[in-house]
């Protein structure tokens, strides 16, 4: 049965990518907003779901397969990010790579640490 959830879950999360990314669409701003968007809601589902199961026990552990492992895993995109991120610096935007990284790594963190009480 987990292995449906985490199936179905991973199929929603990648859905759930691929509409934030058609939102977005092509932009002529340097970072690439649809991939932190993206990085930034899947931690701030994985913590809120975290927070919730931990400190309230509310949450049964087929919809931490279904929506930690499925959901987040499908909706967050560590891959993406790093090619986005090289191809800034490829194009000579090194700056735009720096800012890149540490807004995505402080965003995606500091989600966690909020939830963290």
């Amino acid at each position: 049965m987990n292995y449906l959830l985490v199936f179905i879950g991973g199929g929603l999360g990648s859905l759930l990518r691929f509409i934030i990314a058609m939102l977005f669409g092509k932009t002529t701003l340097s970072l690439p907003w649809a991939t932190l968007s993206s990085n930034v809601l899947s931690c701030f589902i994985f913590a809120t779901i975290i927070y919730v199961y931990q400190e309230k026990n509310l949450i049964p552990d087929n919809y931490k397969h279904l929506v930690l492992i499925g959901i987040c895993g499908g909706l967050s995109t560590f891959s993406t990010f790093s090619y986005e991120t090289f191809e800034l610096i490829k194009q000579g935007m090194t700056a735009w790579a720096l800012i890149n990284i540490a807004v995505s790594c402080v965003l995606c963190t500091a989600i966690f640490f909020v939830f963290a009480k």
